[in-house]
């Protein structure tokens, strides 16, 4: 399959989309009823997950490559690796905050090409922002409630994660659903570390404001919980490594369309 060329008309109507399925979430989130399940993996799925990869697709359907959505991924590898190009998208990305109802979710659509992120778009409805941006445009931005653009601040010099880590302050983005063992050892290792709290790929985004210098992920998440989030970060230079089982740092990024979907863990400066 061909590459896809991505043009200011498809960001245009990506970004309108991320917002319809805003919108589509916000009235399963207001209502009394989620109609939640529980897929095989035990993960919850609810009516807004639903309602958000319907909307989703009806737009990414006509494009002309692929889509792989975390609410239609019974798709085979033999099929994906033929892939140069395809979108990667999580309908409603932190479905246990929405659950929670702390507003902490989002819409996450991404473009992968030759198994990396180039563009990424992510819109947190409760807080009305979009995020979007990565390598494909050489910059991100950010659309606040006020309507207007605002350009994220890149990287200019590549910082060494073991500079970064001896700061005298060290704030860390941590997962509200998912802290472990391995996440507390490493926030523990640290000099002086201020903890940023927050769920879905908002925590990306704490990095990308310049609210946060590290998110490490030392838990399983799947690539389109990452994906649109990392092609964001890498349009502002900062990396996305991959984190061995030992909890070694690797020089490796994360890479995506792999034949097991399960991301390993990583840690993003």
């Amino acid at each position: 399959m061909d590459d896809f060329t991505l043009n200011n008309n498809i960001i245009t109507q990506l970004l309108s989309i991320a917002r319809l399925a805003g919108e589509e979430i916000l009235k399963v989130y207001n209502s009394d009823d989620y109609g939640v399940e529980h897929k095989t993996d035990d993960s919850p799925l609810t009516k807004a997950d639903k309602a958000a990869h319907n909307k989703i697709m009806e737009y990414l359907s006509i494009t002309g490559i692929p889509t792989l959505s975390e609410e239609g991924a019974a798709i085979s590898y033999e099929e994906r690796k033929q892939w140069n190009s395809y979108w990667l998208v999580d309908p409603l990305d932190g479905t246990k905050e929405f659950i929670k109802r702390n507003g902490e979710f989002t819409v996450n659509i991404a473009l992968i090409e030759n198994e990396l992120p180039v563009f990424g778009v992510v819109f947190s409805p409760i807080l009305d922002k979009m995020y979007y941006g990565g390598t494909a445009l050489g910059y991100s931005k950010i659309v606040t409630n006020n309507g207007n653009d605002e350009l994220l601040m890149a990287n200019s010099k590549t910082e060494s994660l073991e500079a970064l880590l001896t700061k005298d302050t060290v704030a860390v983005v941590a997962s509200r659903s998912h802290r472990n063992k391995e996440t507390e050892d490493f926030i523990g290792s640290l000099k002086n570390n201020k903890i940023v709290s927050m769920g879905s790929s908002l925590k990306f985004m704490m990095l990308a404001e310049g609210k946060a210098h590290v998110y490490p992920r030392f838990a399983p998440t799947m690539e389109w919980d990452t994906g649109a989030a990392d092609a964001i970060l890498r349009g502002l230079n900062y990396k996305v490594l991959q984190v061995q089982k030992d909890c070694s740092i690797s020089t490796k990024p994360v890479s995506y369309n792999k034949e097991n979907l399960l991301n390993p863990f990583f840690i993003s400066f």
